[in-house]
């Protein structure tokens, strides 16, 4: 669909852009990894979420309403079961069409923040080289280096949650979108789930001692109530401890449920 092509192609552009903007502002010295990662995951203050989840969940969203514009079912066949089997299919190419687009815009922002970088920034911090044994490394999968871009603080920890975090909010999209059949609605409800997750999230993790992961001030640019819901006692967690994969997968799964309930109830998608 031509629509989609235009989010594609606005998600790259806008990435680009605000990546080129980015370089321009590092202080001189070395390279934040923190900097870097915002400037190539489109991280922007007054955003919900990064630029490329945000297009992610447009993606979603369209994929919702180009069904409902142009069924893929007959009426007369759109028994539950079909449904469900064309709503997971939605699922599996929304995202697929994420991921290939978190990976486009991380391949286009880091070549604009290598090559454009003034001459007084040393990027050696977050462009050294990695060792093959290095890629295996990534979080949860086996200890961390001690220096390289998936050693503790680099460049390459935070990369499979940004690729979660964009293949999530393309779901997002597409299930929200089912729930309140409208595109829009759908697309405004993700934007506004990060603000509402946040909190809430944080209370939970606070009860249990902790604050969150580094990798959620790396990638989420809005923060409620990052420094009032813990205390200096709260220890950071892991990127995969087990209370911030059930703080943040708890509304995913309320969110399920919530579209399945809606479709037994339904005679179309």
């Amino acid at each position: 669909m031509r629509s989609t092509w235009v989010v594609v192609a606005a998600a790259v552009l806008l990435n680009a852009a605000l990546a080129a903007v980015a370089v321009q502002r590092f202080p001189a010295g070395k390279l934040a990894v923190p900097g870097a990662m915002h400037a190539m995951a489109g991280v922007v203050p007054w955003l919900p979420l990064p630029l490329t989840a945000l297009a992610a969940a447009a993606l979603g969203a369209l994929a919702y309403s180009n069904e409902m514009r142009w069924p893929g079912l007959a009426a007369s066949r759109v028994g539950l079961g079909r449904r469900l089997g064309a709503l997971a299919a939605k699922l599996v190419v929304v995202g697929a069409a994420a991921v290939l687009l978190a990976v486009l815009t991380l391949v286009v922002n880091a070549l604009l923040v290598r090559f454009a970088l003034p001459g007084t920034v040393d990027p050696s911090t977050v462009f050294a080289q990695p060792r093959p044994a290095d890629l295996l490394a990534l979080p949860g999968l086996a200890p961390a280096p001690a220096t390289g871009p998936f050693a503790v603080g680099g460049i390459g920890r935070p990369l499979p949650a940004y690729l979660a975090l964009v293949v999530a909010g393309g779901w997002a999209g597409l299930l929200l979108a089912a729930l309140v059949r409208s595109a829009v609605v759908g697309f405004l409800l993700t934007c506004a789930t990060p603000a509402l997750l946040e909190p809430t999230a944080g209370l939970l993790l606070h009860h249990f001692g902790r604050n969150w992961p580094l990798w959620v001030g790396e990638l989420l640019p809005f923060q409620y109530g990052l420094n009032l819901v813990h205390e200096a006692t709260d220890r950071t967690a892991a990127a995969l401890d087990r209370v911030v994969v059930v703080a943040l997968l708890a509304p995913a799964a309320l969110l399920v449920l919530a579209v399945l309930a809606a479709q037994l109830r339904r005679r179309a998608l």
